[in-house]
């Protein structure tokens, strides 16, 4: 974030690289708190199945060890969803990729697709020879199986592309949301139970699968429609959500127009101060920006009243009391904020979030209440984009300490009244991105009740 009136306070991992599905994205009366896309949430386990048939590939290179039995029972499991969505959706057959490598970055060389393969940390598609490669030094083992799973089924989005002749002059931004997308096909049809090598629970499966597009995103500052860009953590899990609620031809609809419009990519510039770690970070605890952080929720929300007075209940970094009461701990703000300043802001608007529900007469406990907090801190949070020149603004990053904040364990900002979270992750990022995206006056009171 930055503050126009006070001085903002001074590597990403590439990844290179019929199905069921009530309504659509964007659809937001669909929402419920207690699915994922309409999936029911499951905990149990993620990964791959026990007693699973083993993939009939050939992998060249391979050591025979364990990681490369994963990627080749994903690659394998992966073209058996799209041998049966491909001529449904797309009215041809899908020919399986012609060839699978495995390489250690740590070890001898490799020459694949004009790419020396010697510290390439790295998976990837080349459609010159039709060929996916994994490393099987450190990246795979780096993952959990079903994060694994998520590189390889990526990396096969990209041979869906190719085979629908998605070609080298499309920009890579705009591959590698498509690729996410379709990854999050294949996903929805293992949540559904089709899949005879994988499961994924709807619940810690796909955080960890979310996670894991949180750790490869681009560094923040970086410009979508740059060479190479994959996208923000927030674009590309929004791509995910996109592929697991809705099916592949909405996928391949994704254009650069489309993605302009909703990207939340932004370079740095000299008004957020030193480049570099930190950069567009303000001290949570400066009482201007504080004071800054007030009146945008005040001019967000103008109906509502608000009273500010310390720290009036256990929620941390922030709470709410009855009487539309918002407390801050300073203390515990300033250690989240050390994570950035969205993910301590964020926490403070959501207990005011909760403060507008109350004000309405809405339950401000239970997981619909953390449902509308998430959305209605999502519409805050466009109401201070750099395009609206309010005095506090969004700076590059700031939607990815987002979707971090919503990944974690006791999320505030998908939190009701006593901090209760919603139980799945992916429904919590749905709701803030909701509102981010689509919430305007009170309509994210009417639509979650």
């Amino acid at each position: 974030m930055k503050a126009l009136v006070i001085a903002a306070v001074s590597a990403a991992l590439l990844a290179g690289c019929a199905q069921s599905v009530p309504g659509k994205a964007g659809e937001s009366s669909r929402l419920d708190p207690l699915k994922v896309a309409g999936l029911a949430i499951t905990t149990g386990d993620s990964g791959p199945r026990p007693g699973a048939p083993a993939a009939d590939r050939q992998v060249r290179n391979t050591d025979g060890g364990a990681i490369d039995k994963l990627a080749a029972g994903a690659v394998a499991d992966v073209e058996g969803y799209w041998e049966s969505q491909f001529p449904d959706r797309f009215g041809k057959d899908f020919e399986p990729v012609k060839t699978l490598v495995s390489y250690d970055s740590r070890g001898e060389n490799q020459r694949l697709c004009g790419t020396d393969t010697k510290g390439l940390v790295n998976a990837f598609f080349c459609s010159t020879d039709d060929l996916i490669a994994w490393d099987r030094g450190e990246l795979l083992p780096s993952f959990e199986p079903i994060s694994s799973v998520a590189v390889l089924a990526h990396e096969m989005g990209h041979a869906v592309q190719f085979r629908l002749g998605v070609g080298g002059n499309t920009p890579t931004i705009v591959k590698e949301q498509q690729a996410d997308c379709y990854a999050g096909n294949y996903f929805r049809w293992v949540a559904e139970g089709n899949s005879k090598r994988f499961q994924v629970s709807t619940g810690p499966g796909l955080n960890q699968i979310l996670t894991t597009l949180f750790a490869i995103r681009d560094s923040a500052g970086s410009a979508f429609d740059a060479e190479g860009a994959h996208g923000t953590a927030f674009d590309r899990v929004t791509a995910f959500t996109f592929g697991f609620s809705e099916d592949p031809q909405r996928c391949a609809a994704i254009d650069l127009a489309e993605i302009g419009k909703r990207s939340t990519q932004d370079v740095f510039g000299a008004q957020d101060g030193d480049i570099g770690f930190g950069a567009g970070n303000l001290k949570v605890d400066d009482q201007q920006a504080l004071q800054d952080l007030k009146n945008s929720l005040i001019a967000a929300f103008p109906d509502s009243k608000v009273r500010w007075d310390g720290k009036c209940a256990d929620t941390t970094p922030a709470s709410y009391c009855k009487g539309g009461v918002v407390g801050i701990d300073l203390k515990a703000l300033v250690k989240v904020g050390k994570l950035g300043d969205f993910a301590a802001f964020g926490a403070v608007a959501s207990r005011y979030a909760i403060a507008v529900q109350d004000s309405m007469g809405l339950s401000i406990e239970g997981v619909v209440a953390g449902q509308r907090t998430a959305c209605l801190t999502g519409q805050w949070a466009n109401t201070i984009i750099r395009s609206r020149k309010a005095p506090l603004q969004l700076s590059p990053g700031d939607l990815d300490e987002a979707i971090a904040e919503l990944l974690s364990r006791g999320s505030l900002i998908a939190g009701d009244a006593k901090g209760v979270t919603i139980p799945s992750g992916f429904a919590r990022v749905e709701a803030f991105r909701d509102g981010f995206l689509n919430g305007t006056g009170q309509s994210c009171t009417t639509r979650y009740r």
